[in-house]
């Protein structure tokens, strides 16, 4: 069955304000202006004020965190090569060499190449915290969230789950299942192309604009409500 979804809209408005606010005392700091407030509702001139790039900024965070940072490539002194000199310095008519390692030679080592490191930057929490907000508030804005009791099924079988998903219209969706994924879902579901269920933890902003439909248990609602009302009350 189901739900309705009153009140996750109101997401984004909260982390709006507490921005604006915040953009006000160090315009009052700095002796400029405050920026004009009309009731509850953010203006455009209030939402000028945001960063325009929350959004790509925490994708470029995800995908640059996941990424593993193992390429390498050999250096001089790893080349399986020998280090004596070519020929003798002078007397030849050619240029001067030694080494066959350098990495002008065929089989030589490679200068300036990739080595192993983490390409992993930080992200302030407020921008990632805004930024799940505002992936809620664009999947309510276009209708493409749902709302269920729970997802499971009695048989892990991936053909009458795929079945299913089809005739409601999911074929690429993002399934918060809740604390913890029913096992026989997991198992059905895991095989399914663009089918993602994850548990409330893996709830993310890339998953998220990646689905063309989210699908949120009333668990999920429930500990996503939770997640950011201890924020704001932090």
């Amino acid at each position: 069955r189901r739900h309705d979804v009153n009140g996750i809209p109101g997401l984004v408005l909260k982390d709006v304000q507490a921005t604006i606010a915040a953009e006000n005392k160090r315009r009052a700091e700095h002796g400029l202006p405050p920026i004009p407030t009309v009731g509850d509702e953010p203006t455009a001139s209030e939402l000028l004020a945001l960063p325009p790039d929350i959004l790509q900024r925490c994708v470029t965070w995800q995908l640059a965190k996941r990424r593993a940072g193992t390429h390498k490539i050999q250096v001089r002194n790893e080349v399986s090569r020998t280090g004596k000199k070519m020929y003798k310095q002078k007397g030849t008519g050619g240029a001067r060499h030694g080494s066959r390692r350098a990495p002008q030679f065929v089989g030589g080592s490679r200068a300036f190449g990739p080595v192993v490191r983490d390409h992993g930057f930080s992200l302030p929490k407020k921008i990632r915290a805004l930024a799940l907000r505002h992936a809620l508030s664009s999947k309510v804005k276009s209708g493409d969230l749902v709302v269920v009791d729970s997802v499971s099924v009695t048989e892990a079988k991936t053909a009458a789950l795929r079945e299913t998903l089809g005739k409601l219209g999911w074929t690429k969706a993002l399934i918060i299942a809740g604390p913890e994924v029913d096992a026989n879902f997991g198992l059905a579901a895991r095989n399914i192309p663009h089918i993602d269920v994850l548990p409330n933890a893996g709830l993310n902003v890339y998953d998220i604009l990646r689905a063309d439909k989210l699908v949120l248990t009333k668990a999920a609602v429930e500990a996503i409500e939770a997640r950011f009302s201890d924020k704001e009350a932090a």
